[in-house]
This record gives structure tokens, sequence and C-alpha cells, in this order.
């Protein structure tokens, strides 16, 4: 017997199967340059400003502060990062990107966009605007 979906219950399948294919597309290619997917909200939240604290990172990555720490070693132990003491805080550290990270921006920027280029091909260029400002306002809203 066929299930019947609700539009709701068959939206929300939608969005998990396009989710789950654009995430493993992106990680396979992030893992080419020895990162994942998990990391990268991290390395863009410092491509766009650096010398932040870990709390401002975990608040932008919209992640638990405990989950940020972990990624942040991961990242400095790949020689991507690196923590400073905060002149202002003896308990807290800002965060930089050493040479090889800033490196890095040129090379994976281009990744996510390529992933989305290839996701959205099925649509018209009209349909393709429209859906990235609905997904924008989507996310504003979470």
């Amino acid at each position: 017997m066929a299930v019947k979906f609700d539009r709701q219950r068959s939206f929300g399948w939608m969005i998990n199967v396009v989710a789950h294919r654009t995430a493993k597309k992106f990680d396979i290619e992030l893992k080419k340059h020895g990162l994942t997917i998990a990391l990268w909200p991290t390395m863009m939240c410092l491509w766009e400003e650096e010398g932040v604290t870990q709390r401002d990172i975990a608040a932008k990555s919209k992640v638990e502060n405990s989950t940020t720490t972990r990624t942040l070693d991961k990242l400095e132990k790949l020689g991507l990062v690196e923590r400073r003491a905060d002149p202002n805080s003896r308990r807290s550290f800002r965060i930089f990107l050493t040479e090889e990270g800033h490196k890095l921006r040129k090379t994976l920027l281009p990744i996510p966009l390529a992933v989305t280029q290839e996701l959205l091909c099925s649509l018209k260029p009209e349909e393709q605007e429209l859906m990235i400002e609905l997904l924008r306002k989507m996310v504003a809203n979470i």
C-alpha cells in the first residue's frame, strides 16, 4: 500500500533529501583538501573576520560552544588556526587563521558555488533566484 504524505511532511522529506545530497557532495569535495563539512562554518567565520572569540564563532555558526571547541582543536592540529590570548580577558582567546588557513580560502570558496550550481541546474534562472531568496528567508527565521 502506498503511503500518502501530507504537504508538510513531503516538504520536510524533500528538504531532507536535498540537504543530505548537497552536504554529502560538499563533504566529499572538502575531504580532498583535508577538511570536513563540520569544519566549514568556522573557517567561513574566520575568513569573514579574524580575531573573534570562540563564543563569537559559535554564535555566527549557530552551533554549541562545546562543538566549536572541538572544531577549533581540529583546525589547530591541521595548522589552519591559532589561539591567541585575549588582551581584554585572561580567560578568553582570540582566534586567527594561519598563513595556510588564509591560503585555503582561494581554493575552497569555489566548492560550495559549484555544488550549488549543480544542485540548481535543473531550474530556470528566475527559479534559481526565487529558490535562493526563499531559502534566505527561511534561514533568517531560524
